[in-house]
């Protein structure tokens, strides 16, 4: 069966004659009478005492499931297949029950958790792991190279990881010292949502995460439907000034440009992050630029300063430069849909419910 159940351990085992009793099977002998009274008192006893101790969305539901599974007498086979994830690493994992000890090693991972309502769940964090404000009073481990004697004597058992920006050796590390590593990607924007929902099951929190990610498609959707109709805008998302670099197919900020109704000019590139020459953004000719800006990561005011010397560009010439929150853009967590709404209404500000309710 996998997991390494037996099936002998599947099986209820009996001798002598049986007979049907609802969902039962008794045993045919002089004692079944008190026997099946016993039970019922045991069962009943079960029933009472156990929610009050289920103190998550999926125990209350496992619960659940004990309970039918004793009116059944097959109480945890559904339970089982349900514990089995596969991460983006391809790598299958079986949880017996939620971790209680957790260590986040990206912002968006932590946010995610936080969403959730599991940051009591969280015992270490990056050191860029800042919001909530929670948050920052989490032990510090490091980033994409993370602080593994730190790590250790958190005692996590489950570190959640991304798949990228981490050195290659890292989770492999974690895997020797028999420390659960959850990988997750962050390619597209449906993506993100479904990490929220497998997070929030592997820790059990399914029914907040649910409703996070819920609500997250509704304010996309909101999104899209307000734009819809309209020209797509030519622009540039300058991630990184010197080299430049920007995004392109394959990353989830490209699918947000076009579903903020913009048009990235690297749409053609080959990779996910691309650099590009001055010359090849020149030649695309952008009618907006967007600069990402944060405490930890984002462009300079200098920086961006120096595009306006480009005067024949278009986005110069009608002085569309403008910024954006990299904590929202830049993090593939729960505040993406913040970082949708922010950016459509760069690109088609006569669209945004604020210019609207001004005319």
């Amino acid at each position: 069966m996998g997991w390494g159940i037996s099936e002998d351990e599947l099986r209820v085992q009996s001798s002598g004659s049986v007979r049907p009793w609802g969902f039962f099977y008794m045993r045919s002998s002089p004692w079944h009478g008190r026997w099946w009274t016993g039970l019922l008192i045991a069962t009943g006893i079960f029933i009472i005492a156990t929610p009050a101790m289920a103190s998550t969305d999926d125990e209350k539901l496992d619960m659940k499931r004990r309970h039918q599974g004793i009116l059944t007498g097959m109480p945890f086979m559904a339970h089982v297949s349900e514990r089995a994830y596969v991460d983006d690493a391809g790598r299958r994992m079986y949880f017996a029950k939620p971790p209680v000890r957790i260590v986040s090693l990206a912002p968006s991972i932590t946010e995610m958790l936080f969403a959730m309502e599991a940051g009591d769940q969280l015992v270490g964090v990056t050191d860029f792991c800042d919001y909530p404000p929670e948050a920052s009073k989490k032990p510090k481990v490091g980033y994409s190279n993370p602080n593994m004697e730190v790590l250790v004597a958190l005692q996590p058992d489950l570190v959640v990881a991304p798949n990228d920006f981490l050195k290659p050796d890292i989770i492999a590390k974690l895997e020797q010292l028999k420390i659960p590593v959850f990988v997750l990607g962050d390619k597209n924007v449906e993506g993100i949502f479904v990490h929220i929902q497998t997070l929030g099951r592997i820790v059990g929190r399914s029914q907040k995460a649910d409703a996070v990610a819920m609500q997250l498609r509704q304010q996309v959707t909101a999104v899209q439907q307000r734009i819809q109709g309209m020209i797509p805008v030519r622009m540039l998302y300058v991630l990184n000034s010197q080299p430049l670099i920007t995004v392109g197919p394959g990353s989830f900020i490209d699918q947000l440009i076009g579903m903020a109704g913009g048009m990235n000019i690297a749409a053609k590139s080959a990779t996910p992050y691309p650099r590009l020459s001055l010359e090849a953004v020149l030649q695309e000719d952008p009618e907006v630029l967007v600069f990402p800006v944060g405490k930890a990561e984002g462009i300079s005011e200098s920086e961006q300063q120096t595009w306006r010397q480009w005067s024949t560009m278009t986005a110069v010439k009608r002085g569309r430069l403008h910024q954006i929150s990299a904590d929202w853009l830049n993090r593939p967590g729960p505040r993406i849909a913040k970082g949708l709404e922010s950016l459509a209404n760069i690109l088609h500000p006569d669209s945004s419910p604020d210019s609207r309710t001004e005319r």
